[in-house]
């Protein structure tokens, strides 16, 4: 199609859109292809050893058994046989030995042995069957009183651990200002320098805990300014609920993860991840099943829900019995959103409303989906097949591409 403009302006113009063109496609290259973890568990250094997950397991198990009855009521998909398949065979996903919070302030020497018992934790789950698929640590912050501490604590823990493991990752807290980012990526690379690690394997997660995370001094949004920092090696945005409610003023009785305030920072992080690759987890509940288990259960289950009807598909879990209703609410609401999204996504590639016509942008969101559900193990792939036949992974990773192209019907 011809265009009557000059030639000098129709290439000025394509010379412009053609850089917007390279800038967006660097800076928001879309998903990947990597599986995010349902959840990240959270275990104190003094508390965790190799046998941290199959002990999760074994305790979420005891309590799945204890409370069978209550749990059946919370289940509305008859998901609870997969979940006690799930706690006996990869209980923990994603684990995290916390140096910080979790830890605390101890001596040198105690804390260096603790690292180097972590790193050689970690490094006796890469590729054991049963064993998080990702896990790593979560150092202490960037401060002037701790860092120094920090990165002791991540060498020794490399050092042990042999090196970067594949899923490894580490968690740097309280984030407050996007050159801080420019540190870590510099803290990266002098390692691998150091160490003698392949470049660019080590990547982090920022802890998104302070309002100033959230709006800048100036007034601007600085986590879009993390993740072009970050240079590629931001795995991550995991939020600090109680770090960051407390930051807000909120009294300590109203401090919890669907607090509004606690709902406008992770609005703000989901849409400056978005496309970027960079994840979002959301933070915990300090709400155990210990006094009142029943009670604890539904209070989770209510807000892991929540946060998948809000796009939030990761989580903290602070504790064995979490992981029960971390499990059920998870595999519940994919198994729902797959039987919602499969005659879609079949009337779809028929080319047939359904009674709703989607654009491909919703049969991208459908096929994602029906992705994220079969990734996590909550619908197995016999299982679509017996609802679709046309509905393999390589057509719902098309699908969710907007890469599909209709087969040639002759």
């Amino acid at each position: 199609m011809n265009s009557q403009l000059p030639e000098h302006i129709r290439a000025r113009i394509d010379a412009t859109l053609d850089a917007v063109d390279a800038g967006l496609r660097t800076r928001y290259p879309g998903a990947g292809d990597r599986i995010q973890p349902v959840h990240t568990a959270y275990v104190g250094a003094d508390r965790a050893t190799a046998d941290t997950p199959a002990e999760w397991g074994a305790a979420a198990l005891e309590l799945l058994h204890r409370h069978a009855d209550f749990l059946v009521g919370l289940d509305v998909t008859d998901a609870l046989s997969a979940v006690r398949r799930r706690l006996t065979e990869q209980p923990v996903q994603d684990l995290r030995i916390d140096f910080e919070d979790g830890y605390g302030f101890r001596a040198d020497a105690e804390e260096d042995a603790a690292a180097t018992a972590a790193g050689k934790a970690l490094a006796s789950w890469a590729g054991r069957p049963g064993a998080p698929t990702s896990f790593g640590v979560r150092t202490k912050g960037l401060a002037a009183g701790e860092r120094r501490r920090a990165l002791r604590t991540l060498e020794l823990v490399l050092d042990a651990a042999g090196g970067v493991a594949p899923g490894f990752v580490f968690t740097v807290p309280k984030i407050r200002a996007a050159e801080q980012v420019s540190a870590i990526v510099d803290l990266c690379a002098g390692i691998e320098a150091v160490h003698g690690l392949p470049e660019r394997t080590l990547r982090f997660e920022l802890q998104i805990e302070s309002p100033q995370a959230i709006i800048a001094p100036d007034g601007s949004a600085p986590i879009s300014r993390m993740i072009t920092l970050a240079d590629g090696r931001c795995s991550a945005l995991h939020f600090g609920t109680y770090d960051y409610t407390a930051a807000c003023g909120i009294a300590a009785t109203d401090q919890a993860l669907d607090h509004p305030a606690a709902d406008h920072a992770k609005a703000v992080m989901q849409v400056a991840a978005a496309q970027t690759g960079v994840w979002i987890c959301d933070g915990s509940t300090q709400i155990v099943p210990d006094a009142d288990p029943e009670g604890a259960f539904r209070n989770h289950h209510r807000l892991v829900e929540r946060a998948l009807r809000r796009g939030y598909y990761q989580g903290w879990d602070m504790h064995p019995g979490h992981l029960i209703t971390r499990w059920l609410a998870t595999y519940d609401f994919f198994r729902t959103a797959t039987d919602v999204a499969v005659p879609r996504l079949q009337a779809y590639l028929d080319r047939r409303s359904g009674g709703v016509l989607d654009e491909p942008a919703t049969a991208e969101a459908l096929a994602t989906t029906v992705l994220r559900g079969l990734r996590c193990g909550a619908v197995t792939a016999d299982e679509l097949a017996t609802r679709a036949t046309e509905l393999t992974v390589p057509v719902l990773e098309a699908l969710a591409a907007r890469t599909y192209s209709a087969p040639d019907p002759r």
